[in-house]
């Protein structure tokens, strides 16, 4: 299988049973509706997966169970969320040996690293394997911006190929794109701003809601693509209201929520988060069920040549 940074990767959730251990029935069922609406690669152990409350045991089930489910036909992506440069090190050499395709990897978490560490952490770790790596660039959650000079200083890293970017700057996606070229693929990694991202050229779309409507997602990253706006932006104004979902520190419990509304999720979150109540579940419920209830038709996306 050819590795590209392009389409459609969702951040897929973490799917718990009622005892609060992973339900891989569940995982497969969401990702079968993944599949078929014509996804372009998986995100495992993001924020949206819960990643900083999983194990490692845990993290090793999830991409094993999905490189073999997927068998091959798109790329299976571990994320790698570590305060320490020797457990991102470890991280990077297990997700080899467990069949993942590539690697997400974002700054030192916790301690706010200066740009010269920075990159020498995200150097030293792409130093230690072959796997293609995706720089999440995301500021506004995380504190460190990986600037165009950081990213110029990355180019001698030969598997660093692709920036999450999430600095909710549209304009970045230029800049980067008169800076680099094509050296570095761009993914979206707001799904608020996604469409406006991909107008303006970006190759992807690492995204949230579509864990719960991923033929709506695919279809809006297809039609633009394909030059078809109009379309693509009527979807996209059903979509906002959902999409919002995605920028809030409950995203996990949201998105959840609305995978469990369209039958290919459950709520169920490992603590310290909890499952939403109260006024909070009504309001969330509300937007979810407005969106089901007025989808629009789609067109026959899967048939369009990119």
């Amino acid at each position: 299988m050819p590795f590209e940074w392009k389409g459609v990767m969702p951040a897929l959730t973490t799917k718990f049973n009622e005892k609060d251990q992973l339900d891989l029935s569940l995982f497969e069922k969401n990702l079968s509706a993944q599949l078929a609406a014509g996804i372009n690669g998986v995100v495992l152990g993001g924020t949206l997966g819960e990643a900083s409350v999983l194990t490692v045991t845990e993290k090793e089930k999830l991409i094993k169970f999905a490189v073999e489910k997927i068998n091959g036909k798109i790329p299976v992506v571990l994320n790698i969320a570590e305060g320490s440069t020797n457990e991102a090190l470890k991280q990077a050499k297990l997700a080899k040996e467990w069949g993942a395709d590539g690697l997400m990897l974002l700054p030192p978490m916790r301690y706010k690293a200066d740009d010269n560490e920075t990159v020498t952490y995200f150097k030293t770790i792409a130093a230690s394997t072959d796997l293609p790596i995706m720089i999440y660039n995301n500021p506004v959650d995380y504190k460190i911006e990986v600037t165009l000079d950081m990213f110029d200083a990355l180019t001698s890293s030969p598997n660093i190929t692709a920036i999450k970017e999430s600095t909710r700057d549209v304009t970045n996606v230029t800049r980067l794109k008169n800076k680099f070229g094509d050296r570095y693929k761009i993914l979206c990694g707001v799904d608020t701003i996604a469409m406006e991202e991909l107008v303006m050229g970006a190759d992807g779309w690492v995204a949230g809601l579509v864990c719960a409507f991923p033929r709506e997602t695919v279809a809006i990253y297809t039609l633009v693509k394909a030059g078809k706006i109009a379309e693509a932006l009527k979807i996209h104004r059903w979509f906002l209201p959902l999409l919002e979902l995605d920028i809030h520190p409950k995203l996990v419990q949201y998105i959840k929520l609305a995978e469990a509304q369209n039958g290919i999720g459950s709520e169920l979150v490992r603590a310290p988060r909890l499952v939403l109540e109260g006024e909070e579940r009504k309001r969330i419920l509300k937007i979810i069920n407005d969106g089901i209830a007025s989808r629009p038709a789609l067109p026959d996306y899967l048939s369009i040549n990119i």
